[in-house]
């Protein structure tokens, strides 16, 4: 994020308070700066905190920032960019547990179109949401990362529980074919351990974050062909832990051993490579996200099945 960027930012906040609130567009970016050189806050987050600082100060809420209009009101797969304050209307379909005490509660909230992961932080001081239940959020924040988007919820979201029952819709696909190829970025990684970031660290920095002391993770992007058309798939810890038989304590031991990490992707090749699977899973981007994965009976050469793939 350079400095220009983060001058664009003061200047869009500075814009929506100058009517109320002495500030100057050095001092927005002063805080700005802060936040993001100082403090590591993601970007985002930082204006987050910014703007909400500026509506306490005002005695404003989120309804007088949009010049009373409210919030679009959108449906999960209608959730399309980040950074958007919206309302939805969801059923709590599964509560996971939380990674870090910054976080309240964190899990999947689902529509009768589909899932979004939610998250929801300690300090906004809201609720407890409960499995199953229905609820018409206000002033949540989209997210994105990789082409996933999710919601926040801070402390300008409203709860409300509706008496109503939502039938969530599966936006799940099913693909099949022999995994062909394992692709970079695949096998033992390290991921960024700051809270709700999963980015993968290139040489020990995160593009979010910078340098970091990473966490371990397993991970796995792959490419079924079936003949026709190819689908990259992206297989989680889990996911990769039932395909491979390589269990994330036995990988960091390899890689100990070895003193390369490569060779869990290399040992990963070698089990998988060339089976057929079947695979479930919503889609992400490009990527279908490995929910389920079943081994089918045939097998094929997958350097052949990559060349033929690629000249498709």
């Amino acid at each position: 994020m350079t400095e220009t960027d983060l001058r664009t930012h003061a200047e869009e906040i500075h814009d929506q308070f100058s009517d109320r609130l002495d500030l100057t567009v050095e001092g927005v970016q002063e805080r700005l700066e802060t936040l993001v050189n100082e403090y590591k806050v993601p970007v985002s987050e930082a204006r987050r905190s910014v703007t909400n600082t500026y509506l306490d100060d005002a005695g404003m809420d989120r309804d007088d920032l949009m010049g009373g209009g409210g919030n679009e009101t959108k449906e999960v797969t209608d959730i399309d960019a980040a950074e958007e304050w919206i309302d939805i209307t969801a059923k709590v379909v599964e509560l996971w547990d939380a990674r870090s005490d910054a976080v309240a509660q964190v899990g999947l909230l689902g529509d009768e179109t589909g899932t979004v992961k939610f998250t929801k932080w300690s300090k906004s001081d809201l609720p407890e949401l409960e499995e199953g239940n229905v609820y018409s959020l206000r002033n949540v924040v989209t997210d994105e990362y990789e082409g996933r988007f999710s919601v926040k919820l801070n402390r300008t979201t409203t709860i409300e529980e509706l008496d109503e029952d939502i039938e969530v819709g599966d936006d799940s696909i099913e693909v099949e074919g022999a995994l062909v190829d394992i692709q970079s970025g695949s096998g033992l990684i390290k991921r960024c351990p700051e809270e709700d970031c999963t980015r993968v660290l290139q040489n020990g920095r995160c593009s979010e974050h910078g340098e970091v002391e990473g966490e371990f993770d397993l991970r796995i992007k792959g490419v079924l062909d079936d003949g026709d058309s190819v689908h990259e798939v992206i297989f989680d810890q889990e996911a990769t832990e039932n395909l491979t038989g390589i269990q994330l304590e036995e990988a960091k031991e390899m890689a100990m051993d070895a003193l390369d990490t490569s060779v869990v992707a290399d040992e990963m090749r070698e089990k998988t490579l060339g089976r057929y699977y079947r695979v479930t899973g919503p889609t992400l981007g490009r990527y279908v996200l490995a929910n389920e994965t079943e081994q089918l009976t045939d097998a094929v050469d997958p350097e052949a099945a990559l060349i033929k793939a690629r000249s498709i």
